[in-house]
């Protein structure tokens, strides 16, 4: 799979190198009657929600960005082959897709603060506060990745002529809240039902909370912030906005894909279809994305399960079938035709209601030296979901008579299970400094301290010297 993903990157740049010197072989317009650059190309809101759809497709769209690269994070516990001997390079598609984005998303920001013509007020408010969502969201994934990072906003000089340092974690992590609460402020609480997959107040509030719950853990080991992320999901919950979907096996139909549990997530449709369905399946499909076998067999048995990981064929268990790995249910829930042709059209949760509940559990005990009854509200409803609404002795329900470090490993544990698979288990072993103790025995014996970031690319590194590169590599 690497050695493969290695020759299609190798054959990507040539491809591109063969059409810039094709393309300047061509005569250039010596006179051009008008010029049109980033400052004053947007004069349209439309033009401008384009600029976002770009950013966004920079990171799902076909074959590029998480779409292409969702197996780099096989380093954590839950995904198979991962192993935490991690090259140099590594991520680096996903490093130039972030800032692809946000050059994208900088330059729709500096216009907009401009003025459009024809733009009340209002509309150009809402405009700004997608934007600050998104340029948020992009660097709360780059600083969880990589650490302290370039800051690059619409203020910044022209990064290209202009070197720029790693800003340290801290700056870059005020950015996110600053952005984050500014998005609060101008996002409508609910969108039409021809916008329903753009960032509403809510979604800004549960990502804001999640970043809060972050900077509270590894590395910045700020408590106080534990405060701050219960507050903001509590907001969430008690807007009455989001809900859980009652049936465990509807979560990721296509049905649901923007509601009532989704709050924001990387879209799909016919038009900008996801990746083929049959990666996440081994025993139907192609298995690119597989769940550990050990990982797989320690999850209770529950329906959530059944939902979530396809662990039979015919009705025979994968282990019984010879070189089988559990295959990835909860993102093969497209129409059987789709499934078939290859084409999805399932989305990527990025924030939904259950990681709220989880969230606010977690902030919520830690705050207050001990779970509270609404932390353990919160955390039930999760688990009740995931049981059929039956006592389930595998899972059982949280209690206030556990110690608040037991009733923390509960809630790790929990989105261990509930968001397995959504790009988010590989960042809670790295803020809750648990990647050793959680990686199987033959893989930690190749753990390293380093492994808690990745490489900064090395080429970024040979255009500006002022990049430093990140212990270990």
């Amino acid at each position: 799979m690497k050695n493969f993903k290695l020759f299609t990157r190798n054959t990507r740049y040539l491809l591109v190198a063969a059409l810039i010197f094709l393309s300047s072989c061509k005569k250039l317009v010596e006179k051009p009657s008008s010029v049109i650059v980033p400052d004053n190309f947007y004069t349209t809101a439309t033009q401008v929600q384009s600029a976002y759809t770009a950013s966004l497709n920079a990171l799902w769209g076909h074959n590029v960005g998480y779409q292409a690269y969702m197996d780099d994070f096989n380093q954590d516990d839950q995904i198979v082959r991962g192993d935490l001997n991690i090259p140099e390079d590594y991520g680096a598609e996903l490093w130039a897709a972030h800032y692809n984005a946000l050059l994208n998303i900088n330059t729709a920001i500096k216009a907009l603060k401009k003025g459009l013509p024809g733009a009340d007020k209002s509309q150009t408010d809402v405009l700004i506060g997608e934007g600050k969502f998104l340029r948020a969201y992009n660097y709360f994934m780059l600083v969880r990745i990589f650490g302290g990072v370039p800051l690059i906003i619409e203020t910044t000089p022209d990064p290209v002529t202009n070197k720029l340092a790693r800003a340290s974690v801290q700056q870059v992590y005020d950015q996110i809240v600053s952005d984050f609460t500014d998005a609060i402020a101008k996002l409508p609480v609910t969108r039409s039902a021809d916008m329903r997959g753009l960032p509403t107040r809510d979604a800004a509030k549960g990502l804001l909370a999640k970043a809060y719950l972050t900077m509270a853990t590894y590395p910045l080991n700020m408590p106080a912030n534990y405060a701050k992320a219960a507050e903001m999901a509590k907001e969430v919950i008690d807007s009455a906005h989001y809900s859980l979907v009652p049936d465990i096996k509807d979560l990721f139909s296509v049905a649901t894909q923007y509601g009532p549990e989704m709050m924001w997530s990387l879209n799909s449709n016919y038009q900008n279809l996801g990746p083929d369905p049959r990666i996440w399946s081994d025993m139907r499909g192609f298995g690119d994305i597989c769940a550990e076998p050990t990982w797989e067999q320690a999850y209770p048995k529950q329906p959530r399960k059944d939902a979530f990981i396809e662990t039979t064929l015919d009705g025979v268990l994968y282990y019984n079938l010879g070189d089988y790995w559990p295959g990835v249910k909860k993102f093969q829930y497209d129409s059987p035709a789709d499934f078939a042709a290859g084409r999805s059209i399932v989305n990527m949760p990025v924030i939904r209601f259950a990681d709220v509940l989880l969230i606010f559990a977690e902030a919520e005990n830690m705050s207050k030296g001990g779970p509270t009854q609404q932390a353990v509200d919160a955390i039930n409803k999760v688990i009740n979901r995931a049981n059929g609404y039956v006592v389930n002795n595998e899972d059982p329900l949280a209690t206030t008579s556990l110690s608040m470090a037991a009733f923390d490993n509960k809630v790790i544990q929990e989105r261990n299970y509930e968001l397995c698979f959504e790009i988010d288990r590989w960042f809670d072993l790295i803020r809750k400094h648990i990647l050793k103790q959680e990686s199987l025995p033959d893989v930690q014996i190749n753990f390293s301290s380093d492994d808690y970031l990745w490489p900064i690319p090395t080429n970024d590194i040979k255009v500006d010297p002022s990049l430093t590169q990140n212990p270990g590599y």
